[in-house]
């Protein structure tokens, strides 16, 4: 194992989290009338609904499989009599419907951005980075269900399950868990973990008002009076 293997997948993933955190907090603390989506409804409403429907459901999908696919203790699928063999084939699956959704949602998107005049000239270089890094990310995540069809054992997922779990509980053998992972793979995580590099200084932090919505639920009503 190099040391750039062990600094990109065992001290990485930490600067990543770091940035991801601490850079949402102070943006939104500095700038908090930057924190939305900024929608381009009002310029154009083209193709909007059926992409923004699309990449959004397939990239909950893919953020909450792989969630729960990589920091699930192996000892519980075990436990629950789940193979490993079974869970990979479960995870392409899945995999590649929730990542063939948000792929056609996303090429809607770009489309649409780049063949509008009126959005192309308000759209930003940090438009452009997001939507073109989340594409790439998408790509190599689709393109290693390829690799893991020619083993269906389950080791290589299981060897990925590890690094994650050890990442998440500050274990500093981490990266040796995927010195042997194919190359595909390693991109992937690679261009997974930089997302969360560029998230706070994106049209992204929008994620974060999404979990305001679960408390919007329970406000109290909102009185409005007549004057006099």
């Amino acid at each position: 194992m190099n040391y750039l293997h062990q600094f990109v997948f065992g001290i990485y993933p930490y600067i990543a989290l770091a940035v991801f955190l601490l850079g949402s907090l102070i943006r939104f603390d500095r700038e908090q009338y930057s924190w939305k989506s900024e929608s381009s409804q009002l310029l154009y409403r083209g193709q909007l609904r059926l992409g923004n429907i699309l990449f959004h459901l397939g990239i909950i999908g893919l953020f909450f499989g792989h969630l729960v696919g990589l920091l699930t203790p192996v000892a519980v699928w075990d436990a629950l009599g789940v193979s490993h063999s079974f869970k990979q084939v479960f995870a392409m699956t899945a995999g590649g419907i929730m990542g063939g959704l948000c792929l056609i949602g996303i090429l809607i998107l770009l489309h649409r951005r780049f063949t509008c005049d009126r959005l192309a000239a308000n759209t930003t270089w940090r438009d452009k980075l997001v939507l073109l890094w989340i594409l790439a990310t998408l790509l190599l995540g689709l393109s290693t269900i390829a690799v893991s069809a020619q083993h269906l054992d389950g080791h290589e997922m299981v060897l990925l399950m590890s690094w994650a779990q050890h990442i998440v509980t500050l274990r500093g053998d981490a990266a040796f868990f995927i010195v042997d992972a194919s190359p595909v793979f390693k991109a992937h995580l690679f261009m997974g973990m930089s997302l969360f590099v560029i998230f706070p200084f994106t049209r992204l932090v929008h994620v974060w008002s999404g979990f305001g919505a679960v408390t919007y639920l329970g406000r109290a009503w909102q009185l409005v009076r007549p004057r006099g």
